[in-house]
């Protein structure tokens, strides 16, 4: 009997044991072994949904080496959304007592979607997600590959001409056109693992990607919005064998394109079903190969909060001026709309025909001319109180945001915020993540000094700690969301990317 026909038999009879639900693993450190799982945990009571949304589970093991990932359709893991701070405590509690498993050894990431789950119920289908995973092992293949995509995102950031920066939000009106100087970079790639049965059929597709996932579909149902879609068009194109995983990357300042689109309506399956296009291209060419590396760790550190009550009292005294520079205007919106469209209409003569002007010149008359030079004074002036107001509009959504972190820093009497790290490796992907929104800039900082090809940064995982920008961002503290909605000291970019490259360091 040859070593090679031992192994092939020793394969499938723990492969017919895993699949009988055996509680105990293979103790092998030669052969990875993986496990898929989902639940559906969309609140079909809480109006029309477009698409389901899930909580899904990959389970990775060789040896006594083990990790638990799992991928969520929600906002956030904690503080905002509907998944409550207790929520990875508990369920990392049931990982212990009802799978046995090790619950240090747990990664979840939100998509980010905006879409709504359920209240009740969601830690017992994580837990249903992970036991179909661990009841489902088998020995994978693995193969490692980038893909690209720079048609669904941009950076929401806009730099002004004044030297001030912006960012692109519901919340607020866009500026002017001619006071907008450039855009902010982008990450196009995309980070695949895909995970292969020894039959080779493909068990699970991960991939890494930054972007929010907030386009939504027309109606306003509820949805996983691009992300549901990407992942549905892979696991089809692999006949529903495959489940897709995405780890959301750096996207805290990428909105999906034509996010402020007020022309047509908004609708996920185009961005969605681009990514994954572009994700099934990447992994198609993929070859798979036994590689039983995984690695698993985590580290928690303390990074510096950041005191607002400088830039506090800064914007409250810019909104005092603001307020103070508003003046009475002779129009109202009524009178201001239609003189703007005549004025638009027919520039040279907006207040009566041709006709009537060149008459007026004939006789020396300058009635209509006074008249228009009258109109574009008022004009002007209320238009400019529209954008004070545009602006008190913005100072307001921020100051909101940034005495929300102060007073939390206050009461806390902490000038520190505990952040797990976690470091993955399966076959050659590796990953490292961090809890709070980052910003694009910080992933492309991380993979241009990682030492080691196909390493990749996934925020939004295990905790939410808002808005993570670069120390220069924070400069503009006030001016865009993310500086405000942020609790963080500047000195926390540069401890969490030296952490996060000694932890991908320390992957093979």
């Amino acid at each position: 009997m040859t070593r090679k026909w031992i192994q092939a038999v020793w394969l499938f009879l723990m492969v017919l044991l895993v699949q009988a639900g055996a509680p105990a693993f293979a103790n092998d450190e030669e052969v990875l072994f993986a496990g898929t799982g989902k639940s559906d945990i969309t609140d079909y009571d809480a109006g029309p949904v477009n698409d389901p949304l899930f909580v899904k589970a990959l389970v990775l093991k060789r040896g006594d080496e083990l990790a638990v990932l799992l991928t969520v359709d929600a906002v956030a893991i904690g503080e905002i959304g509907r998944i409550g701070n207790d929520f990875l405590p508990n369920l990392r509690k049931q990982v212990r007592q009802q799978l046995k498993l090790d619950p240090e050894r747990l990664l979840i990431n939100a998509s980010h979607c905006h879409g709504v789950i359920r209240r009740k119920g969601l830690e017992d289908l994580t837990i249903a997600a992970i036991r179909a995973a661990v009841q489902g092992l088998c020995p994978v293949r693995v193969g490692t590959g980038i893909g690209k995509q720079d048609q669904v995102q941009e950076n929401r950031r806009l730099l002004l001409k004044s030297g001030k920066v912006i960012d692109v939000r519901h919340a607020y009106s866009l500026p002017p056109d001619d006071e907008v100087a450039s855009a902010g970079p982008i990450d196009s790639d995309i980070g695949i693992c895909r995970l292969d049965r020894m039959d080779g059929t493909t068990l699970a597709v991960l991939y890494n990607f930054a972007c929010h996932p907030i386009q939504g579909v027309p109606g306003g149902k509820n949805t996983a919005d691009l992300i549901g879609y990407a992942s549905r068009l892979i696991e089809t194109a692999y006949s529903r064998q495959a489940m897709a995983f995405f780890l959301q990357g750096c996207g805290g300042d990428i909105n999906p394109v034509d996010y402020k689109d007020a022309h047509h309506p908004r609708h996920a399956s185009v961005p969605g079903n681009r990514l994954g296009i572009s994700v099934l291209a990447a992994s198609r060419e993929i070859e798979c190969q036994p590689d039983h590396r995984l690695m698993f760790f985590s580290e928690t550190i303390d990074l510096p909060r950041g005191d607002r009550s400088e830039r506090i009292r800064q914007l409250e005294g810019e909104k005092v001026r603001l307020v103070n520079s508003l003046r009475g205007t002779s129009l109202n919106l009524k009178n201001f709309m239609s003189l703007m469209v005549k004025y638009q209409l027919s520039p040279e003569y907006p207040s009566a025909n041709a006709h009537r002007y060149l008459q007026q010149k004939l006789i020396q008359s300058e009635d209509l001319e006074s008249l228009d030079q009258e109109n574009l004074r008022n004009m002007k002036a209320y238009l400019q109180n529209v954008l004070t107001m545009e602006r008190i509009t913005r100072i307001n959504t921020n100051l909101d945001l940034l005495k929300k972190h102060q007073a939390r820093m206050v009461e806390s009497g902490s000038r520190t915020v505990k952040v797990e790290i976690c470091a993955l490796q399966v076959g050659d992907f590796r990953l490292v993540t961090f809890p709070g929104e980052l910003t694009v800039q910080i992933g492309l900082n991380i993979k241009q000094h990682a030492k080691k090809k196909n390493s990749f940064v996934a925020g939004y995982t295990n905790g939410y700690v808002y808005y993570c920008p670069t120390a220069e961002q924070m400069k503009n503290s006030g001016g865009a969301q993310e500086d405000s909605d942020c609790l963080l000291a500047p000195q926390w970019q540069e401890i969490f990317e030296r952490r996060a490259l000694q932890m991908l360091n320390r992957l093979e």
